[in-house]
């Protein structure tokens, strides 16, 4: 979705993947913590170059990493057209997007590329703070921050707030956290200021409430308060708690002033707010991994494994097993990572790399256009009839699927199975987030004399409900609903 300050139509669609994808485009560990590192290049000492927001962007498309909701995707939009509209002319074009990921965020890449999360949506509770969000963040590109801004932490740590979910380990289905900062090395007080002066005026001509900047600061912060206090970790908005405090007398006289330039006839809102929040996803309960019949989903890496129909799933940090009607004495598939090397084919990966001789015969054969490798492994020392090992290439992984027909088990259909599963393996599509990630956000009225902690027992949240509840309705640490508020609730 591109807008230009200087001519606001959309200079082409987006653009989405389906059907079969190639594995090449999971962007599987290795190539996902390239895009973390590129994120983290936003705050790095080195200016970020035109264009790679853009093609981060790209990247992360191909991943279908965007929310797919089409209504939120082109509701932010519109919001970034309106204030662009009171942009200055100038040759500035920007593409926004919503990113599909719990952790409240929003960011710019220098080249105009701005991204929020769908779950800083979820804190919020108008357009007006919204819109504070989206010009404090073109406020930046304009003002050339985001190309000026040092960095705190070196790349090598690849902070950033993709790694809330996904880093990745060799061998390893769970994902290590490393950290749940969110581009936390911020731009510094004067230039946090100067974003809140240019921004503060475009969306006041716009339209917007200045004064919404303090409600949706406030709303970042003590999510950011129930955070630390539930893990000890901290998901700062870009740094801003500490050099941008709330209070800050300067800060509240630019949005004073600011104020004073909204037309004596404010427009009507672009969207309806409480209409797209009500059905807004929330959380990701895959993100480690969950199981769902016979799909074992992983909402960190966005892929899914479908085994064979009614087989029994069940998965460690080590690997995902799935077994047939009949258990191991029938048949078995297990699935682990592996690192690739360079230079070596799925059969060469076997042989070099895994150091495995006990491979008797083997095929190399490609599945869903990438190269792969299923061999049989001798079983004169093993009470299994057959034994398969099979190797499926990522562009920057091996996925090692391990299947096993024991002694009440058909060989042939244990080939079958093994082949199948490793065809089953997929970016998860529209369909997979829905089942993968049920939780949604559903708006409703307050009654008369309604609490938090009722409605945290009617609440599909199962941790610190009461109190999750109060940062998304801006009640936190000690509100209550008031009668007929709209109130956020989550099933």
């Amino acid at each position: 979705m591109f807008v230009r300050a200087t001519n606001y139509t959309r200079t082409r669609p987006m653009v989405r993947p389906s059907g079969a994808v190639r594995l090449d485009r999971m962007i599987p560990i290795g190539r996902f913590l390239v895009l973390v590192l590129a994120v983290a290049a936003v705050g790095s000492a080195q200016p970020v170059q035109a264009g790679a927001g853009q093609k981060q962007f790209e990247e992360w498309e191909e991943m279908n990493a965007f929310y797919p909701d089409e209504r939120w995707q082109q509701y932010i939009d519109a919001v970034g057209q309106r204030i662009l509209e009171h942009v200055p002319v100038g040759n500035h074009e920007f593409d926004i997007r919503v990113f599909d990921d719990p952790n409240p965020n929003a960011a710019a890449f220098g080249d105009g590329s701005i991204y929020f999360s769908r779950g800083i949506f979820a804190l919020f509770k108008s357009e007006d703070e919204i819109a504070s969000v989206m010009a404090h963040e073109i406020a930046h590109v304009i003002a050339r921050h985001v190309s000026k801004r040092m960095t705190t932490r070196r790349l090598g740590k690849a902070v950033g707030w993709l790694t809330a979910n996904a880093t990745g380990r060799r061998e390893l289905w769970d994902l290590a956290n490393v950290s749940a900062a969110a581009l936390d090395s911020g731009y510094g007080r004067e230039r946090e200021l100067e974003a809140d002066r240019m921004g503060g005026e475009w969306m006041a001509r716009a339209g917007y409430d200045p004064m919404a900047s303090l409600d949706a600061l406030q709303a970042l912060k003590d999510f950011d308060t129930y955070y630390v206090k539930v893990t000890g970790r901290s998901i700062r908005y870009h740094g801003v708690f500490a050099s941008h405090p709330r209070t800050d007398r300067r800060l509240h006289n630019i949005l004073a002033q600011a104020q004073e330039l909204m037309p004596t006839e404010v427009p009507e809102p672009v969207g309806d707010f409480w209409d797209l929040m009500n059905g807004l996803a929330y959380g990701n309960e895959a993100a480690r991994g969950i199981v769902r019949d016979n799909i074992f989903y992983h909402g960190g890496m966005r892929i899914a494994i479908e085994f064979p129909k009614d087989w029994q799933l069940r998965y460690s940090s080590a690997q995902v097993k799935g077994s047939a009607p009949g258990g191991a004495d029938e048949a078995s598939i297990g699935v682990t990572l592996h690192a690739p090397a360079k230079r070596k084919s799925p059969k060469k990966y076997v042989t070099d790399v895994l150091k495995r001789d006990d491979v008797t015969v083997g095929e190399e054969l490609e599945i869903n256009g990438e190269p792969a490798f299923i061999g049989e492994v001798d079983t004169t020392d093993s009470n299994v009839q057959l034994q398969l090992l099979g190797l499926l290439y990522g562009r920057d992984i091996v996925y090692m699927f391990k299947g096993e027909c024991g002694p009440k088990g058909d060989p042939e259909k244990l080939r079958e199975a093994l082949r199948a599963t490793m065809g089953g393996l997929r970016i998860m599509n529209a369909d997979d987030l829905k089942v993968a990630n049920s939780r949604r956000i559903k708006v409703i009225v307050a009654e008369p004399g309604q609490t938090f902690a009722e409605l945290a027992r009617q609440s599909a949240l199962t941790d610190h409900a009461e109190q999750l509840l109060r940062v998304l309705n801006s009640a936190y640490p000690n509100g209550e609903p008031r009668a007929g508020d709209y109130v956020k609730i989550i099933e």
